[in-house]
């Protein structure tokens, strides 16, 4: 199997936890909130908040928590339709009674199941598997971004555990040295980091 580890693309091997907090330092990460459109609801998209863009391509599904409070609102100026934790609407909006409509309520056990479209086509092959729907994982909270994890299981602990309860696979476009390969070939040989600014003004041409 796998197992998500820490790792230095710089002498390209795994570390020890402790060889890592060695040299932990504070960053500065874009911060962006992607669209997911929901399958069978017109007009009606799930927010999702990440500080990794590079992950993105290898989204597999995304993550609530199950007695989360979710409101379904309307965006007054756009028509559009969101979903999030109502917890943290000030977060994602300006002015959240003046811009929203509020449409509904209800808890994140009655979004799991629902079916989005994928952001990237690398792996829309997995639809057919399982793979672009709303699961829950414990490891959701509300402190910060939108109540909604995006979950690319190749990068992180929690969504590698949570993906493997849900019968999903973690594809992993990166190669040893921190360059995407062949999988996503618009920015293949690209240091991972350095697609932050590319993958964003893709999702942003689109309306994503």
């Amino acid at each position: 199997g796998h197992k998500v580890v820490p790792y230095s693309v710089g002498i390209s091997t795994p570390l020890s936890n402790f060889e890592a907090n060695l040299n932990y330092k504070m960053v500065q990460d874009p911060a962006i909130t992607a669209t997911f459109p929901v399958i069978g609801l017109e007009n009606t998209a799930i927010l999702a908040w990440t500080t990794t863009p590079w992950t993105l391509p290898s989204n597999l599904a995304l993550a609530v928590g199950n007695e989360i409070d979710y409101v379904k609102v309307r965006e007054k100026a756009s028509g559009k339709i969101y979903i999030l934790a109502k917890a943290l609407l000030a977060g994602s909006f300006k002015d959240p009674k003046q811009e929203l409509e509020t449409l509904e309520e209800l808890k994140g056990k009655a979004l799991v199941g629902l079916r989005y479209e994928p952001l990237f086509g690398y792996f829309s092959d997995r639809a057919s598997s399982g793979a672009f729907r709303v699961i829950h994982s414990d490891h959701v909270t509300v402190e910060s971004g939108t109540g909604v994890v995006h979950m690319a299981p190749a990068f992180g602990e929690d969504d590698m555990r949570a993906a493997h309860e849900h019968g999903l696979d973690a594809p992993n476009p990166i190669d040893r040295q921190g360059r995407f390969g062949p999988l996503v070939p618009e920015f293949e040989g690209v240091f991972a980091k350095d697609a932050d600014r590319g993958l964003i003004d893709d999702l942003t041409a689109r309306g994503r």
